[in-house]
């Protein structure tokens, strides 16, 4: 190879034998470089389809829209709230536009619907709406009704779906049972004694804890 490079004089030597070398080898392979991830933002059209739902919670009410993509996914939300104040209509502007920002970068729905629902804070209390006749707060309604209206995920689904379970298998660990009551008691109120969440019983709720009843006989 010197030969065919035409080197004027070449030198071989063990490796290590010389304190300084111009190449060192060694038996580990090179690291690869890490490649840098960046996050494509999937935008909707300039002409998008929406769906606009209106609701009520103890009287105070508001407006959801949500653009679509060409595949029925939702892609960005618009928050209004009636008779509010600039200061609520701020916040919940800025907090449509994190969401939607959130969802065109592919963040599940799943996944922002499970940290943000059931939240408590005011307003809350009875909505009027049969598939969600409670909510505890804005931001609990928000999202319990766009899991219902545009995952497959609903609480009825999956309640549905441990109960089949726990019919198949008899002895049903402690974690199924939690999964159960927390699906089908996602409206239950805490317990005023003991703060436990209740259990539905009839048209009223109890708590498997202390005993204690929301009232009814």
């Amino acid at each position: 190879k010197a030969w065919q490079l035409g080197l004027k004089s070449i030198a071989i030597y063990r490796d290590g034998c010389k304190l300084t070398q111009p190449l060192n080898t060694s038996k580990k392979q090179a690291s690869v470089p890490e490649q840098s991830f960046s996050p494509a933002r999937r935008r909707l059209e300039n002409e998008r389809a929406a769906i606009t739902h209106k609701f009520s919670i103890a009287g105070h009410e508001g407006y959801i829209t949500v653009g679509l993509y060409n595949d029925g996914k939702p892609g960005e939300i618009f928050i209004t709230m009636s008779k509010e104040g600039s200061t609520i209509s701020g916040l919940m502007d800025a907090f449509a536009t994190a969401i939607s920002l959130a969802l065109q970068y592919g963040v599940p729905l799943n996944a922002i619907a499970n940290k943000l629902s059931h939240t408590r804070y005011e307003p809350s209390g009875f909505t009027g709406n049969p598939e969600l006749p409670m909510a505890k707060s804005i931001t609990d309604y928000i999202f319990r009704w766009l899991t219902l209206k545009f995952t497959k995920e609903t609480p009825i689904a999956i309640a549905t779906s441990v109960n089949r379970v726990s019919a198949e298998v008899a002895d049903t660990n402690l974690k199924v049972q939690e999964e159960m009551v927390f699906a089908s008691q996602a409206d239950a109120p805490s317990c005023v004694d003991c703060g436990s969440i209740m259990a539905r019983s009839g048209t009223c709720y109890s708590c498997l804890n202390c005993g204690t009843t929301s009232g009814c006989s």
